[in-house]
């Protein structure tokens, strides 16, 4: 299934798109995509609904966050080798982990406006895991059975804060709408082998970003697995699990306002990010 949220910001309502693409709107059966409606008994009693009984979503109408209610936004640095060389940084021997401040996350396709002071705003297209059970001391062999599904994410990072002020990798990735995800949050069965994926990022039409997810260095059962034995993974909790070779940091081309960011990874979607000015700063 290809789960979503419509609707503007604050308000929007949980659907699903039907085999012949059509949104459909859930709201008469689940209060929104959130953990509660991620279990495996949940799942299965969407998967059993007669579709064509429910409404249809509105064409146009603007697609949120995929997913409701995180409560831990979880990010793994240098997940490729190729990033890790192009940053100039080594393989690293365990996940490197940090937290995203769950008030970055936006929509598909929501304008990146630019935080006051920021200097170098990066992007880093990667698969995000979608958390459907709670998991504390799982293996990697069971990890999948606690996924409810995946999605896109950018994982847009100011690198001056990130690297130069005071070396706080929260810091630079949290501002408002530095984490898109979405559009659909697609359950796990429709994804048989998340380390076989393409993830493509262009900027203004530029390709900067394309790689699969088997150059992961550690894969999603190993990240789910390790993050399990240091701290309790909730349901609707995600995880970004790295990005690609091409992120500006390597050029020193930054975003800047204008630009044009589109993602894809199928059968994930695609997300089409314009980047906004600056706000003016209090």
């Amino acid at each position: 299934m290809k789960l979503f949220r419509y609707g503007n910001p604050g308000h929007e309502r949980p659907a699903l798109l039907d085999a012949e693409g059509i949104g459909r709107d859930l709201s008469s059966v689940v209060g929104d995509i959130d953990a509660a409606a991620l279990s495996d008994e949940a799942l299965a009693h969407l998967s059993a609904l007669d579709l064509s009984r429910l409404p249809r979503v509105d064409a146009g109408v603007r697609i949120g966050p995929c997913i409701a209610g995180v409560g831990n936004l979880i990010g793994i640095g240098l997940n490729f080798a190729d990033h890790a060389a192009e940053a100039g940084l080594p393989i690293p021997q365990h996940p490197l982990v940090f937290n995203k401040a769950p008030s970055c996350i936006a929509g598909p396709d929501d304008p990146l406006r630019l935080p006051p002071g920021s200097l170098e705003v990066d992007y880093e297209v990667e698969l995000a895991v979608v958390m459907g059970r709670d998991a504390w001391q799982v293996e990697a062999g069971q990890a999948l059975e606690y996924v409810a599904g995946y999605c896109l994410s950018n994982d847009f990072t100011d690198r001056a804060w990130q690297s130069r002020y005071a070396g706080q990798w929260t810091i630079g990735k949290s501002a408002p709408g530095f984490g898109p995800l979405g559009p659909w949050l697609v359950t796990k069965d429709e994804v048989p082998d998340p380390a076989d994926l393409l993830l493509e990022l262009q900027v203004n039409g530029q390709v900067r970003q394309r790689s699969n997810t088997n150059g992961m260095i550690f894969k999603v059962p190993e990240l789910v697995a390790y993050l399990s034995r240091f701290f309790l993974l909730r349901a609707g909790d995600v995880i970004t699990t790295g990005t690609p070779a091409g992120v500006g940091m390597a050029t020193k081309h930054y975003l800047k306002a204008g630009d044009v960011i589109h993602a894809v990874c199928r059968p994930l979607g695609e997300q089409r990010i314009v980047v906004a000015a600056t706000e003016p700063q209090r």
